[in-house]
């Protein structure tokens, strides 16, 4: 058996859990055993973007023994348009003298 941990973060809090898989497991056995957890409820488990310590993973990756799962959000604004709105919005200000 090996222990790993899923993790999901809301703009408020995050959930964590510690899993006890078999040796040989894959990181869609993970999510696969978190589907019917009430505090996953709402999360798209399927088609969620997925990581290991920060790094995308494939679904059929193999995880090793302490390996952090993370369930990445889909964004809501593009970075790029994001940052250029806001140079927008502060070149179009008055500057105070």
């Amino acid at each position: 058996m090996i222990t790993v941990e899923i993790v999901y973060a809301l703009p408020q809090h995050s959930i964590v859990k510690t899993l006890q898989l078999p040796a040989n497991s894959r990181l869609a056995d993970a999510l696969t055993s978190v589907m019917g957890d009430a505090d996953f409820a709402g999360v798209d488990l399927a088609n969620s973007s997925v990581g290991i310590f920060g790094k995308l993973a494939r679904r059929d990756q193999p995880l090793q023994e302490g390996d952090r799962i993370e369930l990445y959000r889909p964004l809501l604004e593009e970075p790029k348009l994001a940052r250029r709105e806001r140079a927008s919005r502060k070149a179009s200000k008055p500057s105070r003298s």
